[in-house]
């Protein structure tokens, strides 16, 4: 496992454009800025260091017949909502040299600054992306180049709408926070770290100079969980990006590693073995902490973090899954911050208030209870990535109905452990069965139960970011009702567009929806039916695209909206179908786009500025954006109904 991560951050490190280097440093060097002014202005800077003996011309025209000017050239895929004007500030020393014919030259030394105003139309971050095409003069001679660039544009917004956004924002952060925070309690109560805790806060208690030097040492030992669980997530964001998390959770590799890892994991909660760090780890983290002080303490939690990894490491893990698929760059850092407060917070409210710790249960045979139910929730989860890997490579192993009885199979089995019916070669005897695991029992019961209509088509709403799409079950009563009657009437029915024709044969939409899997396809059926397109970029292991589906679009009225005023184009970001030879191309970034999902992925990039799953775009026939909200996941149906209408209603105003 050590030699696969170290392979797995090498490639990282080889791969990963930032830490790239050019192989010849330009003689000029260039800076770009962008700096909002209002909600529709932007001022983009071009800076510029020119080398001694070289001049730079000014990017000023006189007039048509001027020639000799520097000049600034953005992206056509940005051309719909940023548009700039001829107007340009140039900051510098301006030299003129005149010429026989009565024109003078207009010419900067050593440096300066080309600052341009934008007029932008979007609401929303982008990466905007252009060049700076540059003609000089040295001696006799007229050097000329072209410094390509890319800027993050992050328009102004100010009062009620900046409050709106942020509250929007920080509602899924809160929840990332608190679901971790309640995973770092759960924690507590596992074999590898319950026993600790006594002992732990006894020892800052009892062997610290005062009691007031031992709370101290608590909350020290408390943050240093917290930092120890945080920071490097942190780092690996910062040094790879803030979508590394993300683009590493919705890979097949990667989850099909994942799938092998919790395999491991439940096995050994079950008691195959025990699964640890290297013990020298632990013993060169244990010297450390005797050390005393600061360090020492810091050393202390150090070692509790690599003792408790057999336990702590699935959750852990499977928080980082969750959080790093939602496409937020901030939300797997969010749920390492509150598992560590959750793991840490006992620490030091037991150092605060010692009599509590008379309270707590004696370490016995519930524990190993605990890191076995544990183990059968590790093999559910492990089902999970590897639905996921199903998906994306089209094997039908693991179709919903074959998903949903592995799960009712294994919360019965986990049951039937927690009525002492099934037992391990490690539990101890167990007399009688308290109340608490008669409450568990019943619990996995009723949610094996609950799962069981789901294998005639149930939709199992609560479910749907983590079992497969319906489309995957073949005997599905609950899509009749889309097949048969007035909800299958379908606005594609007798009409002269084109048939979606491409990928048919893999990808599939639910609720009898006509879907387009290309995006030429589907527009050239839009223009066929003449109506506004709605771009759906997706993923097979993307939950919260299931989410949205079952939540949002399964509802009657937005159903209907889509079928009747819409063209739907369905882009899988993560589709491995291989493009054919003639559609594949080299992106702007120098990458070889040879699937079909890396040509999505792009054009979702490129386009919007954005790479998150679901996003929702909607386009009018001429491929331009009819709004500049980048629609994500919201489970809010009502919202999602009000901003179909509208990208209606403007689509009808440009006609």
């Amino acid at each position: 496992m050590k030699h696969l991560l170290l392979l797995v951050f090498g490639i990282l490190i080889i791969t990963h454009p930032f830490l790239a280097k050019a192989q010849n440093q330009p003689a000029i060097k260039f800076q770009v800025t962008a700096v909002p002014v209002n909600d529709s202005l932007q001022t983009l800077t071009v800076s510029a260091i020119i080398p001694k003996g070289m001049q730079f011309f000014s990017a000023k025209k006189d007039n048509d017949s001027d020639v000799f000017v520097s000049s600034l050239k953005l992206d056509s895929l940005f051309s719909s909502f940023i548009r700039s004007t001829d107007t340009v500030t140039e900051k510098g020393i301006l030299q003129l040299i005149k010429q026989p014919t009565g024109s003078a030259y207009k010419l900067y030394s050593d440096s300066v600054q080309f600052i341009f105003p934008l007029h932008v139309h979007t609401d929303s971050a982008i990466t905007l992306k252009g060049s700076f095409v540059w003609l000089g003069k040295k001696g006799d001679e007229f050097p000329s180049g072209e410094e390509k660039f890319s800027v993050d544009i992050n328009p102004a917004t100010t009062g009620a709408n900046t409050l709106a956004k942020a509250k929007m924002d920080m509602r899924p952060i809160w929840k990332t926070f608190l679901l971790a925070f309640l995973a770092g309690l759960l924690a507590i109560i596992t074999p590898c770290v319950f026993p600790l805790v006594p002992v732990t806060v006894s020892f800052f208690l009892k062997r610290s100079g005062s009691h007031k030097a031992g709370l101290r040492n608590a909350l020290i030992y408390s943050l240093s969980i917290i930092s120890i669980y945080t920071i490097p997530t942190l780092l690996l964001t910062l040094i790879f990006g803030n979508s590394v998390l993300y683009t590493i959770s919705t890979s097949a590799i990667s989850n099909l590693i994942f799938f092998v890892i919790f395999i491991v994991f439940a096995m050994s909660f079950f008691g195959a073995f025990e699964l640890t760090l290297p013990n020298s780890w632990a013993n060169k983290a244990d010297e450390q902490a005797g050390r005393g002080g600061i360090v020492g303490v810091f050393f202390m939690a150090l070692t509790l973090a690599i003792v408790s990894f057999s336990c702590t490491g699935p959750i852990v893990g499977t928080l980082l899954g969750q959080t790093s698929s939602q496409g937020v760059s901030i939300a797997p850092i969010i749920g390492m911050l509150g598992f560590g407060v959750g793991l840490a917070l006992p620490f030091s409210l037991f150092a605060f208030f010692p009599a509590m710790l008379h309270s707590l249960p004696k370490s016995g045979g519930w524990l190993n209870s605990v890191k076995v139910s544990f183990g059968f929730i590790e093999l559910a989860l492990a089902m999970k990535f590897l639905s996921s890997v199903d998906l994306i490579y089209h094997w039908h192993l693991l179709d919903r109905d074959v998903f949903l009885t592995t799960w009712i199979v294994i919360f019965s089995l986990l049951g039937y452990y927690l009525l002492g019916k099934l037992k391990f070669s490690h539990d101890s005897v167990m007399q009688f069965i308290s109340v608490p695991r008669l409450f568990f029992a019943i619990a996995s019961f009723c949610f094996a139960l609950y799962m069981v209509p789901g294998l005639w088509g149930a939709p199992l709403k609560p479910l749907s970011g983590f079992i497969p799409p319906s489309t995957t079950q073949d005997f599905n009563l609950d899509n009749l009702q889309y097949t048969l009657g007035n909800k299958g009437t379908n606005a594609y029915t007798n009409s002269n567009a084109p048939q979606p024709k491409k990928y048919i044969d893999k990808l599939s939409v639910p609720f009898g929806l006509t879907a387009y899997f290309d995006l030429e396809e589907g527009l050239a059926a839009a223009k066929a039916l003449n109506k506004p397109v709605m771009l759906d970029f997706t993923g097979h292991s993307c939950a919260n695209c299931r989410k949205m589906e079952e939540q949002v679009w399964k509802n009657e009225d937005v159903l209907k909206r889509l079928k009747e005023n819409f063209v739907l184009i369905s882009l899988y970001v993560d589709e491995r179908t291989e493009l054919p030879t003639a559609e594949r191309y080299t992106n702007a970034a120098g990458e070889k786009i040879t699937t079909v999902g890396e040509k999505n992925l792009d054009y979702e990039v490129t386009k919007f500025g954005l790479n998150a799953q679901p996003l929702y775009m909607f386009l009018d026939l001429k491929g331009n954006p009819l709004s500049e909200t980048k629609y994500g996941y919201d489970a809010d149906v009502a919202k999602f109904i009000d901003h179909l209408d509208k990208v209606k209603k403007t689509f009808e105003s440009r006609k």
